[in-house]
């Protein structure tokens, strides 16, 4: 495990426990930072902070504001930022042919805007440089119904990382991502439990089983201490990508359905983990 003592990291989207952002909020504790992590669910997050000695900020993950205020509050407990993640996300279901200008700002307003300004922000705090990682979807580059907006969005971030990584060299910030696809979280549980699920997902993952959070800790703790590596997404998939996500008229029972499809996709709010994450109606 990377020494991170004496260095701070801000964690927003952990407030799900036993999910992606609260397992890397957990593995960056261990390895010795002070953490401050954000979400809108106070309740979980200061559970969460208590757990690891952290701080607990109150942080809507689309709001400008938010996002700044939380900058500010790691920067005046702390003194600097030397790690910041962003592993919020908001699902947003719909095809092509049913978008509304309402669903696509709904998309864009967590999985781009807030990103952005994320990366705006953070980097105003990182007067040493530092890292930044982002939390991407496999459905960025392969598309999986009905997530266009989010997928769309995602794939938005994706090109962000890349203008970031170049912005803020001379600041000697790095900026990556991480795209994941199916991640076997706490509250997924009861989701691939379900008979012939995981083993339809699996199917399409070399590496013979469901992501775990740990898995995505692991990299971005990696990331964290790599001083080569910006301006560059990887693929913490189990070798998912090379093949493709499950469709929906493929997953057991005729239940599936488009409503079910995102019930947890929600990292942020708790309520789940990544768009690959299919649901019976």
């Amino acid at each position: 495990m990377r020494d991170l003592t004496g260095k701070t990291a801000v964690v927003l989207g952990a407030s799900a426990e036993g999910g992606t952002g609260w397992g890397i909020a957990e593995a960056l504790a261990q390895a010795g930072a002070n953490v401050v992590v954000g979400a809108r669910s106070m309740g979980p997050l200061q559970k969460l902070a208590d757990k690891i000695g952290g701080l607990a900020v109150k942080c809507d993950a689309g709001s400008e504001d938010d996002i700044s205020a939380m900058g500010d509050a790691a920067a005046e407990k702390y003194g600097k930022i030397d790690i910041a993640v962003n592993s919020a996300a908001t699902p947003t279901l719909s095809m092509i042919r049913d978008i509304t200008p309402e669903l696509m700002q709904q998309a864009v307003s967590t999985n781009l805007f807030g990103m952005t300004y994320f990366v705006k922000h953070m980097a105003r705090h990182m007067p040493d440089g530092g890292a930044m990682v982002l939390i991407s979807s496999m459905s960025a580059t392969h598309p999986i119904e009905p997530h266009f907006a989010y997928a769309a969005a995602k794939a938005g971030m994706e090109c962000m990382i890349k203008y970031a990584a170049r912005e803020f060299a001379d600041q000697k910030i790095r900026v990556n991502g991480i795209r994941i696809a199916t991640v076997y979280s706490d509250m997924a549980k009861s989701h691939y439990d379900s008979p012939g699920i995981t083993e339809r997902f699996v199917h399409e993952i070399p590496a013979g089983r469901l992501g775990l959070p740990s898995d995505m800790a692991d990299t971005v703790l990696w990331l964290a201490g790599n001083d080569y590596i910006t301006g560059s997404m990887l693929d913490i998939a189990g070798g998912n990508q090379i093949n493709r996500f499950p469709f929906l008229s493929e997953l057991p029972g005729s239940g599936a359905s488009y409503e079910g499809a995102g019930a947890l996709a929600d990292r942020e709010s708790g309520k789940g983990f990544d768009a690959g994450s299919l649901s019976k109606g």
